[in-house]
């Protein structure tokens, strides 16, 4: 078994462990109580058989000893009415859907995705509030609970971002601001509650006794307090008027581009298990990994006799027009008289010829595609004298100032500035995926090793002996923990990609990220850009 197929294997066991959430029994007490279970909800609300890309689904789940799948919150982009929408929904079998400190960055990553998209956002909320134990992470800080409220805020006033709320289970607490805070709210009669105190804070606060539903029931809130405004009988009725809702929104600021008829890829994607080697440090064909995401895999390449270990051209993923920018892998012959280059290195021609490429696809209003397998970029005098730091730089500052969608996907190493370079999460791509095989840190455990240890290990190697026992240990101990901190899963599990993909179902899903970030035409930088203040007509 190749590589990547074992661990695509692993993940997709460690995947269907976490769509499970609390486990049959939990699902089995909300059928019982008159609920649908959490995927259910978020299955009927989106079209049959249209794309579904779910962010953050491995975040905590080796934290909190497994007590925390997908930190208790399903966070996607779908399709409704066949429109682009990001559903956050709680998972009310994990710890009554709780918010866990993992649970705000979910939250948050999944509302810039709707801030910077302009696409409509949708809360089915079900949760029992701030995890208790946990509130320390949970509170306070920039990107605390607050922050959700904040997003809210801005996408109400400046933004124009539809958000849609269902209350379908529980809604206690500042938890309640979320859908207070959208522009319509949803109840379930009779299995719903909403209000900044249950009955029991109430009796210990003000010596008042009252039941849940008069205090803040469906029937309450649509009728009484006039805080929600649409009332349904049961959750399949809610799912469906929340589709008919989004169904008559219209659409604006949309980038038309000129989308072709899909053509196949020159290579099925099941080949891909075979294309990475065995060895992560051996080399491969990238332009064979290109054939089976491109249309045709065709690729009208820019300047592909020069820096050849950089691969920059336009191309089509399922008729969607991309830039693409990858890194080939190998040794690079040079012209003659010049020494070869090593393929995943950066190096200053070649920074130069990206950065020229990034700011044309910019002006060109061309999404991205970053393909990364990148080692870093090259040091030594050659590199220096060359002025590498410059070319860095220009690199770095073109890809972070493209006003264009980012797209980044990670295959194998994505390693030190280049990975930087590379639309690395700081540089907010507006989606960053990867391969099960994906290895993101500032370098390998060898070079670390290397970094800490080599004079000793040089030493102990002229002197033809072993290592000392305690520096023994301190090299294995610093390879198992780069071996695990290198994982994909292990930086899925932070929130560093926002999913794993299969490397068959990779060119469907580029396809639908690309289908989404056309929706919006202005400025890709940051979680969100403003519009002019005075053309907001709310202010």
């Amino acid at each position: 078994m190749s590589r990547l197929r074992a661990l695509t294997e692993e993940f997709r066991q460690l995947a269907e462990r976490l769509r499970a959430g609390g486990g049959p029994a939990r699902v089995t007490r909300m059928h019982q109580q008159g609920k649908l279970a959490p995927r259910e909800r978020v299955a009927k609300l989106l079209d049959p058989d249209a794309p579904w890309l779910e962010l953050g689904l491995l975040v905590a789940y080796d934290q909190y000893d497994g007590q925390a799948p997908a930190a208790g919150v399903i966070t996607g982009v779908g399709v409704v009415e066949d429109r682009e929408v990001v559903v956050v929904a709680n998972d009310a079998t994990v710890k009554a859907g709780s918010w866990w400190p993992e649970t705000i960055r979910k939250i948050l990553r999944a509302q810039e995705v709707a801030m910077r998209q302009r696409i409509p956002i949708i809360y089915l909320v079900d949760s029992a509030g701030v995890n208790l134990p946990y509130q320390g992470g949970v509170f306070p800080g920039q990107y605390g609970a607050a922050r959700i409220f904040y997003y809210n805020s801005i996408m109400r006033r400046y933004l124009h971002v539809p958000q849609i709320s269902a209350v379908m289970g529980s809604c206690i607490a500042g938890g309640a601001y979320l859908p207070a805070l959208s522009d319509v709210i949803f109840m379930v009669e009779g299995t719903t509650f909403m209000g900044l105190g249950g009955p029991n804070l109430v009796k210990g606060a003000t010596g008042q006794t009252i039941d849940a539903e008069s205090l803040g029931g469906a029937v309450t809130h649509t009728e009484v307090s006039a805080v929600a405004h649409y009332r349904a009988a049961n959750d399949t009725e809610c799912l469906a008027r929340i589709r008919e809702y989004v169904g008559r929104l219209p659409r604006v600021h949309r980038v038309e581009h000129r989308v072709r008829p899909a053509a196949p890829p020159a290579r099925e994607g099941d080949a891909l298990y075979d294309l990475l080697p065995a060895d992560h440090r051996l080399s491969y064909d990238m332009r064979h990994v290109l054939d089976a995401l491109l249309d045709g895999g065709a690729l009208d390449e820019f300047q592909p006799g020069v820096a050849r270990e950089m691969i920059c051209g336009h191309a089509h993923i399922e008729g969607w027009p991309v830039a693409v920018i990858a890194n080939q892998r190998g040794v690079i012959k040079g012209r003659p008289g010049e020494r070869p280059k090593f393929g995943g290195i950066v190096y200053t021609g070649s920074a130069e010829k990206v950065a020229y490429f990034i700011e044309t696809a910019s002006r060109e209003r061309l999404p991205i595609l970053f393909v990364q397998d990148v080692s870093g970029f090259m040091v030594g005098p050659e590199a220096e004298h060359s002025g590498i730091i410059r070319a860095g730089a220009r690199f770095v500052e073109a890809m972070a100032t493209a006003v264009v969608p980012k797209l980044v996907l990670t295959v194998n190493h994505a390693s030190g500035a280049g990975y930087y370079a590379m639309a690395g999460q700081g540089f907010d791509p507006d989606f960053i995926l990867s391969w099960p095989t994906g290895r993101m840190g500032v370098m390998e455990g060898e070079s670390a090793v290397m970094a800490v240890h080599g004079p000793e290990i040089d030493r102990a190697q002229r002197e033809k002996r072993e290592l000392a026992p305690d520096v023994k240990a301190s090299v294995e101990a610093m390879r198992a923990d780069y071996d695990a901190q290198l994982d994909a899963r292990y930086a899925a599990a932070r929130g560093f990609v926002d999913a794993i993909l299969a490397p068959e179902e990779t060119r469907d899903q580029l396809a639908f990220t690309l289908r989404v970030v056309a929706n919006y035409g202005g400025p890709h930088l940051g979680a969100f850009v403003l519009p002019p203040l005075d053309a907001a007509p709310d202010c």
